[in-house]
């Protein structure tokens, strides 16, 4: 999984996963050491079409407790249909089959995974499985309809080829999919009703047709918050250099590669913000294009002029209205004095109420680092340095300090 999904600190909240019988049940085992990887306490309940594929003990081996089977199993204790209900944060049945699709729509709870779903009070996401013609079928359609009207949450199914050799839709969602859906249900919605913009990853200037100025940054910094601030309820929009990095579904995506297009697409979108954070590594120069077509060697020596590429963040904080909080990055090279110093400098020159920064050359901070270690400093004189951390972490602070200075 890459590093900006991998979120920890969810010690304390629990999900309850119910596992169907398909043949992408053997995929529930790695959902599930994701799903604890994060802390999260995870319980599982295991159909007798599930048993089929995958066993109990499995679960219990990667950390899953409680582990449920059939109804009235006396080990179990005459409440195991209500007991995710009642511990459970939220519930995820991946994968989930047409038959038990049909049972949560229409209340029927005659096995122990449809019975404590029905008890269920908490979200409710789903992740179907099955063959195309099972999927598309006018009455697991509807099933899917009704429980949408509910509230449930659907991850998936996807396009592909399946086991039985057929292609269509009814894949297994990917399971960063399933995992980020998961994680956003038992999350606390603090940032709910907040839009949120950022910029993230490198800018590419190319001089001619396949040769480009650029920088290392592969936007993992960016890719974290944009998942920390989903997670927690905002609605997000990313502009995105070009990067290799899957975000959710649920994040709204503009792709671009030069710093140019950067700035049009941030700037389109800046005025419906709430907040906004400019983390990307925008090139301050563009080549001047060389002419049309591939520069040969055979012409000679090569020379390239530079213009200006515009400032997305200072553009932002000379446009921002009353209300807007902006947060920029400051990638340095410098010792810990200067680098406050220059920081300090951007956060006043830009109009920002936030700024991160840190050095790109000391040991797990650099490009491409799952980790980072930064200087905070906002406009109200609070600074703070905090340690080499995992980028997802550091992630989750800024947007608590946002939220602070909107409170």
């Amino acid at each position: 999984m890459q590093s900006h999904l991998a979120f920890t600190g969810y010690l304390g909240r629990r999900l309850h996963l119910g596992v169907c019988g398909s043949v992408a049940a053997y995929k529930a085992l790695e959902l599930l050491r994701l799903l604890t990887g994060t802390g999260l306490g995870v319980g599982a309940t295991l159909t007798a079409s599930a048993e089929r594929f995958v066993s109990r003990l499995g679960f219990e081996a990667l950390g899953a407790a409680p582990v449920y089977g059939p109804m009235f199993d006396p080990a179990q204790g005459p409440f195991a249909h209500l007991e995710p209900g009642q511990s459970a944060d939220a519930m995820l049945v991946a994968p989930a089959t047409a038959n038990t699709l049909a049972r949560l729509a229409h209340g029927l709870a005659d096995d122990q995974l449809s019975c404590q779903a029905l008890a269920f009070p908490g979200p409710l996401v789903i992740a179907p499985a099955m063959n195309p013609r099972l999927w598309n079928a006018p009455a697991t359609r509807a099933n899917c309809d009704l429980l949408r009207e509910r509230g449930a949450v659907f991850a998936g199914p996807a396009c592909g080829e399946m086991a039985c050799g057929e292609e269509g839709r009814g894949r297994f969602a990917p399971l960063e999919e399933i995992f980020a859906l998961a994680l956003r249900a038992v999350t606390k919605q603090d940032l709910a009703g907040i839009d949120v913009l950022l910029t993230l990853g490198p800018t590419r200037e190319y001089f001619d047709c396949v040769r480009y100025w650029s920088n290392p940054s592969t936007g993992t910094m960016g890719a974290a918050l944009a998942v920390a601030a989903w997670l927690r309820g905002a609605r997000v929009r990313a502009v995105c250099g070009p990067v290799g990095l899957w975000l959710p579904p649920g994040i709204e995506r503009v792709d671009v590669t030069s710093a140019l297009e950067m700035h049009q697409a941030a700037m389109d979108l800046f005025p419906v913000a709430h907040w906004a954070c400019c983390t990307a590594a925008v090139a301050d120069f563009r080549p001047e294009p060389f002419g049309p077509g591939k520069f040969k060697k055979e012409s000679g020596g090569l020379a390239v002029a530079f213009a200006p590429n515009p400032d997305i963040l200072a553009a932002m904080g000379r446009a921002r209205t009353k209300g807007q909080r902006l947060c920029g990055f400051a990638a340095e090279a410098a010792d810990a004095q200067a680098m406050e110093a220059q920081a300090r400098g951007k956060l006043q020159r830009k109009n920002l109420d936030l700024i991160i920064a840190n050095d790109v050359t000391a040991p797990g901070c650099g490009f491409a680092a799952p980790t980072n270690g930064v200087l905070a400093l906002d406009a109200q004189g609070r600074t703070e340095r905090w340690p080499v951390l995992p980028k997802t972490e550091v992630a989750w602070r800024i947007w608590d300090w946002m939220l602070a200075l909107s409170s």
